[in-house]
């Protein structure tokens, strides 16, 4: 079975959070949603008339705030994918949602346009951190939110961010307590990191936003130890589930698998029907998107050793690395003969790597200095 994940980037929000750099604007007064239905609908016919025959495996509604969509525009996108692929049976279809009060009550419209999978942007249970972060929702309405997901999807996520400047790894343990307080099977949990293309870029020249380097590395390890304790260990570095309620769409990404991304600013990374890799992205600005039709702005053919490098960056942010037997299929020879021998035992002495017949992975240390590990690997 050839799979296939598709992306569909919704690129409004109702405000732009300082810490974003993903392509997101404010939701015009009157946005015709007619009009961009139609317009997913037909960039979902170019891309399966390239790539016929894949099963659809994941669909995940992402943005800015995809939860601002009426329920309909979401099920005639699901209903249109479904028309044109096979879907398989256990396909996840996820979206993203802010936990404010409008949004809260369409809950259950989703659920009935067909999505089973809620994610949701908590962010923190703490008022000053939630208007920090410039989050148009209150910790209340977080809690809300939290409980109408578990009422009406049997699988949901949310979201927090630690390591913000003032905050000490008690208080972020607090907080963590408070989070799996609910339960979840699924959290994501990000240390604020300060982007080139967010507002928080400008302001950290004269400014202090994140936490200082010990407690940043500090709370990362109280992470994982009561995510643990939780029976939520890391299975990627920032994402934590019980076993079986990983997301199966990211999945995808860190695997290297075929996805397409549908609508502004979207990525794409497939082989087509010869084997051939390509990377597409589409047009950043939504009216460019809507005015020129098929979506991708660039398109360009990836390199198998562009393509084993991109592989290697994604496969060991997962706990469980990178299969062999797996990678030898994709790309036809061993990872081993990627890689500089002296560099790999170098790694695995220093406690960064390890590597058995099976598989190829970075241990917790080597995650926690993983950009620097891939810059040593990959020179």
């Amino acid at each position: 079975m050839k799979k296939l994940a598709i992306y569909i980037h919704w690129p409004f929000c109702l405000s732009k959070c300082p810490y974003c750099d993903f392509s997101s604007r404010r939701l015009p007064p009157e946005e015709d949603e007619a009009q961009w239905a139609h317009a997913y609908g037909r960039e979902l016919e170019g891309s399966a008339q390239k790539l016929s025959g894949r099963t659809i495996t994941s669909v995940y509604f992402g943005g800015g705030t995809p939860s601002l969509m009426q329920a309909k525009t979401v099920g005639s996108i699901i209903d249109k994918i479904v028309a044109l692929w096979p879907v398989a049976e256990n396909c996840e279809i996820t979206l993203e949602a802010n936990p404010t009060s409008s949004e809260i009550e369409k809950f259950k419209a989703f659920r009935g346009a067909g999505v089973g999978r809620l994610s949701l942007g908590v962010q923190s249970f703490d008022n000053d951190a939630l208007r920090f972060l410039g989050r148009t929702h209150d910790a209340a309405s977080a809690c809300r939110a939290i409980d109408m997901a578990a009422n009406v999807f049997e699988r949901f996520s949310f979201d927090l961010i630690y390591a913000r400047a003032g905050q000490t790894p008690q208080m972020w343990a607090k907080e963590l307590a408070r989070a799996f307080s609910f339960s979840p099977k699924h959290l994501s949990l990000y240390q604020l990191t300060i982007e080139p293309r967010s507002a928080f870029y400008r302001r950290a020249a004269h400014e202090t936003l994140t936490a200082n380097e010990a407690f940043a590395a500090e709370m990362f390890d109280v992470t994982q130890e009561m995510a643990e304790k939780a029976n939520l260990p890391a299975y990627e570095i920032s994402n934590h589930a019980e076993e079986g309620q990983e997301s199966r769409h990211n999945l995808t990404y860190w695997h290297y698998e075929n996805y397409i991304g549908i609508g502004p600013a979207a990525h794409s990374r497939f082989c087509d029907k010869e084997g051939q890799r390509w990377a597409q992205e589409n047009h950043d600005v939504p009216a460019q998107w809507l005015a020129q039709g098929s979506g991708a702005a660039q398109s360009e053919k990836i390199d198998m050793q562009t393509a084993m490098k991109e592989a290697l960056m994604m496969g060991l942010r997962l706990s469980s690395g990178i299969d062999k037997a797996a990678w030898h299929r994709k790309f036809g020879k061993p990872l081993e003969g990627f890689l500089l021998q002296d560099r790999l035992e170098a790694a695995q002495e220093e406690g960064l790597l390890m590597c058995s017949k099976e598989k190829f992975s970075a241990t917790p240390e080597g995650r926690k200095k993983l950009n620097a590990l891939l810059v040593y690997l990959l020179k």
